[in-house]
């Protein structure tokens, strides 16, 4: 099995050009009047970490993202996938909000259903979350006695990733879920855990590349670091791949029915 590995970023202009998968966030997005077109297959985030953290809760109503991911599948096109808008559960996003992992997750289901109630032909991808590996479990659980058939689904993204640092943790999410007979993404999963749990994924995503490239000179006299540079950033995403076994770098279309 291949993995398809998007490079995440905030410059969604680089959908027009870039020959990589990509992921781009809806907080950025929404802010185009005009839209790119995009020159290979991409991903949607819904920007739920940012938004949760900064308001304690949703602000884009669910019939807003819908209008929202309706235009740039019409406009942008070539989207494989637009992330619902899922209560993550890290620790700094619970105590921001103040609810229960349990609470969290049955949000995360209820928004799925009502997306796609709202829309059901747009490709909307549900997440799971948790914070222990039984968690996840849990919440496929709910998932599946609400109706969807998780494994039916061309992907599912497992969030609350990107912080942990621990391989077996992580692999202990995935597993169990893989086991499921799931297609899954990995959302923000550390590079260096990539290789180890690859086979467990369909695809996966990272910007690490700009927390690094904070730190380093710009390879121009215009940029004052790498962090907002498109050739360091493909170049970080190429090495990226030499180390997957049998990465995908092609433009399977993964879109969810």
């Amino acid at each position: 099995m291949s993995v398809r590995f998007y490079l995440g970023t905030h410059q969604p202009s680089w959908l027009s050009t870039a020959t990589v998968p990509l992921m781009a966030s809806h907080r950025r997005l929404g802010q185009y009047k005009r839209l790119p077109r995009a020159a290979a297959t991409w991903a949607l985030d819904s920007g739920g970490y940012t938004e949760l953290s900064l308001f304690g809760t949703w602000q884009t109503r669910p019939r807003g993202y819908v209008t929202a991911v309706a235009r740039y599948t019409s406009e942008i096109g070539n989207l494989a996938w637009a992330a619902q808008q899922d209560w993550m559960c890290e620790p700094r996003v619970l105590a921001r909000i103040g609810l229960t992992v349990a609470a969290h997750q049955r949000r995360t289901l209820d928004n799925y259903l009502q997306l796609r109630d709202l829309a059901a032909d747009l490709p909307f991808m549900p997440v799971l979350q948790g914070a222990v590996p039984e968690d996840y479990q849990r919440a496929a659980d709910a998932f599946e006695h609400a109706g969807i058939a998780l494994a039916s689904l061309p992907i599912v993204g497992v969030g609350t990733l990107c912080r942990r640092t621990g391989l077996a943790e992580i692999h202990n999410v995935l597993a169990p879920l893989r086991a499921r007979g799931l297609h899954l993404h990995a959302f923000g999963v550390k590079t260096r855990a990539l290789t180890a749990v690859a086979h467990l994924l369909d695809s996966a995503d990272s910007m690490a590349w700009s927390l690094r490239g904070r730190y380093l000179p710009g390879c121009t006299p215009t940029h004052s670091s790498e962090a907002n540079c498109r050739a360091y950033a493909l170049a970080w995403h190429a090495a990226v791949l030499r180390d997957l076994p049998d990465a995908d770098t092609g433009n399977r279309d993964r879109r969810p029915a």
